[in-house]
């Protein structure tokens, strides 16, 4: 579905700003409108966040910037608690915009994201806090492609270390 979602966005809202979609994660911002975080690269190799409403006319999808924000201006992403399993996350730009995404997977996604193309593009330092770094940085033994399945194979791999040290027998 979210490749789906991701192609329509990208044909119908940014090739025509001539501009490639990167990511998108689904934020919870208003009960009766859908609306997404997107992450794209200009021409010109500008990183710009932009917020997305998401809407229906008839059988139409349609897509309307709200926000726009260039990566340049942003100074720091809170993740507000990196103990705890919560979709809450802040940007901080001029101003602190607070925002909840639809996962805690899809805000380490959006967070993973701007670093890799911070890094890719701006080189600055950005400020990514309140997150736990083994998820954010690409050159962790647990990186992925598939990120929404990074946090599951952890998860995994931990539960099988535990399994396998639950049935070893204790030395006496």
């Amino acid at each position: 579905m979210s490749s789906l979602v991701k192609e329509d966005l990208e044909k119908k809202l940014f090739k025509p700003l001539s501009q490639h979609l990167y990511e998108f994660i689904e934020i919870e911002f208003s009960v009766q409108d859908r609306y997404y975080l997107c992450v794209s690269v200009t021409k010109n190799e500008e990183v710009k966040i932009i917020m997305v409403k998401h809407y229906r006319i008839g059988l139409d999808e349609k897509y309307e910037v709200t926000k726009k924000w260039s990566l340049n201006d942003l100074q720091m992403i809170d993740g507000k608690e990196a103990d705890t399993d919560n979709p809450f996350f802040d940007l901080h730009f001029k101003k602190v915009y607070s925002l909840e995404a639809y996962s805690c997977a899809s805000k380490y996604a959006f967070a993973r994201t701007v670093n890799k193309l911070n890094h890719a593009y701006l080189k600055k330092d950005l400020q990514i806090v309140n997150f736990d770094s083994t998820y954010i940085n690409d050159d962790s033994i647990w990186s992925s492609n598939n990120k929404d399945c990074l946090v599951l194979m952890r998860i995994c791999f931990y539960a099988f270390n535990l399994v396998c040290l639950s049935l070893c027998p204790l030395p006496l």
